[in-house]
């Protein structure tokens, strides 16, 4: 179900369908980079009061709205206190990632070996990004985690995904340093 109903919603959508407009990955998410950071601070544009209510035991997924014209997908993700991913990749989409509230700890990896389905990883760095910040993801260099770091404060997240993401790998730890890839089918809550 798609959140559409909220204050400024037609001003968020055209402010993407502005960045998007340009074919080029590098470019657009440029662009939504800034579109994204200058939207958190819009007085006038209000997230749906249910993306600041937690989702139990993992992090909340929710679609604020699906382009039908520009094929791209937004959602804004609730952290609870302490709530994270493991490593996972975007499945080759790129992708603009922007705290909406709170803050949340973003690590970077590169993979490093292959031994068949087993992989390890470079930590790349670590970055606190906090309300008012975004980043972006282009593919190859899209394994990361993020993990809402405080003990007491949930966090929001908006993320603007090329075409709707209904599945990405997950990297389950193993012996040694290495990970093991499985499949994540992604639903909405």
């Amino acid at each position: 179900m798609s959140l559409q109903n909220f204050p400024g919603h037609e001003r968020f959508v055209a402010l993407i369908d502005q960045a998007v407009a340009n074919p080029c990955p590098e470019s657009v998410t440029k662009a939504l980079r800034k579109a994204l950071c200058q939207m958190i601070q819009d007085r006038d544009i209000e997230l749906p009061a249910e993306v600041f209510s937690c989702c139990g035991e993992h992090y909340a997924r929710r679609e604020l709205y699906r382009s039908e014209n520009h094929d791209y997908a937004v959602i804004a993700m609730t952290w609870g206190p302490g709530q994270g991913t493991m490593i996972h990749d975007h499945a080759g989409l790129w992708c603009v990632e922007g705290v909406w509230s709170g803050a949340l700890e973003i690590t970077q990896y590169e993979p490093s070996e292959r031994d068949g389905e087993r992989v390890r990883f470079e930590n790349c760095g670590t970055i606190v990004a906090g309300r008012g910040s975004a980043g972006s993801l282009i593919p190859p260099h899209e394994y990361h985690t993020i993990r809402n770091a405080s003990d007491t404060e949930l966090a929001v997240s908006v993320h603007i995904y090329a075409k709707p993401m209904t599945c990405c790998s997950m990297f389950n730890p193993t012996e040694n340093g290495w990970f093991v890839q499985s499949e994540r089918i992604l639903s909405l809550d």
